[in-house]
Formats: structure tokens, C-alpha cells, sequence
């Protein structure tokens, strides 16, 4: 994979979260990983095809889930991870990686994304790719996302 496909992914999160009225994320890591990556919680896979192929996870604990989707919907409580609260989170994968998609097409390439897919539970494993992909891990006001980037150029 590609290192310079991994900033568009983010840029997104920098961009798209403060005008939600997020804390500036910073990114805390960034690594390889084989193959498969363990849920933390609540992940939200979205598929890239035409010129990029590949998948991108957003993968989070329920703690992290519920900030972002009280954030979300102007600080109102979330105590349980309920349809609401997933919808939110489902929400905020789409704009992320339609932005990204965005600086991707900046780049010079065509880029069509599918609807999101979340899963639920710890401990389980999510193939994101046949070979390596990268991971990024974000600190948005002191919970962690992880974005799980395994997509290429055809």
C-alpha cells in the first residue's frame, strides 16, 4: 500500500470533525498491520472502488462510540449504544470517508465508496485486507480512533 494514500484519510478526520464541534484530532501512531484487525468495540467498514480499491475501518470502543455520538448530536447524553447513537456513527463514516474520497479525487483519482457496514462486539477479527494495511491511530479529546487503511491503485 501506498503511504500517501493514508493522509487524504486524516486530513478528513482534521477537517470534518472540528466543524462538528469536535476537539482538533491528533494522530497519536502509525503502523502496519497483516491482514485482519481485532474489533475494539464498534467498527464501521467502508468499501473504495473504481481507481481505489480496497476497505477503510473506522474501529472504536463503545466508550469512544458514545462521545462521538453525543458530540454529534450537540452534547445530548448516550448511555447505551442504541439505534440513534449507531446511526450517528454510521453518519460520521460517511462524511469522513466521502471527504476523503474528496482529497483522493484532488489527487487525480476516480473514487466511489459503499455504504457503510458496522459491526459490534470486542475481541472479533475483521479482514480488511489479503496482505498488509496501515493503521492510524487518532486521539479526538481523549478517545481513541483507530483507522484501519487498506486501499490501492488500480
Amino acid at each position: 500500500m501506498d503511504a500517501k494514500l493514508v493522509n487524504p484519510f486524516v486530513d478528513a478526520l482534521k477537517t470534518v470533525l472540528p466543524q462538528m464541534g469536535f476537539p482538533e484530532p491528533e494522530r497519536k501512531a502509525i503502523g502496519v498491520k497483516a491482514k485482519t484487525a481485532s474489533s475494539l468495540g464498534v467498527s464501521v467498514i467502508v468499501g473504495f472502488t473504481k481507481s481505489i480499491r480496497g476497505n477503510v475501518v473506522y474501529n472504536m470502543s463503545e466508550d469512544t462510540a458514545k462521545f462521538i455520538a453525543s458530540t454529534m448530536m450537540m452534547g445530548m447524553p448516550v448511555d447505551e449504544f442504541n439505534d440513534m447513537a449507531q446511526s450517528a456513527i454510521s453518519e460520521m463514516s460517511n462524511m469522513l470517508t466521502a471527504n476523503a474520497a474528496t482529497n483522493l479525487a484532488g489527487m487525480g483519482f476516480e473514487v466511489d465508496i459503499s455504504t457503510p457496514s458496522m459491526t459490534i462486539g470486542e475481541n472479533f477479527q475483521i479482514k480488511i485486507s489479503d496482505d498488509q494495511y496501515l493503521t492510524v491511530g487518532m486521539d479526538i479529546g481523549g478517545h481513541e480512533l483507530e483507522i484501519d487503511i487498506a486501499v490501492s491503485t488500480q
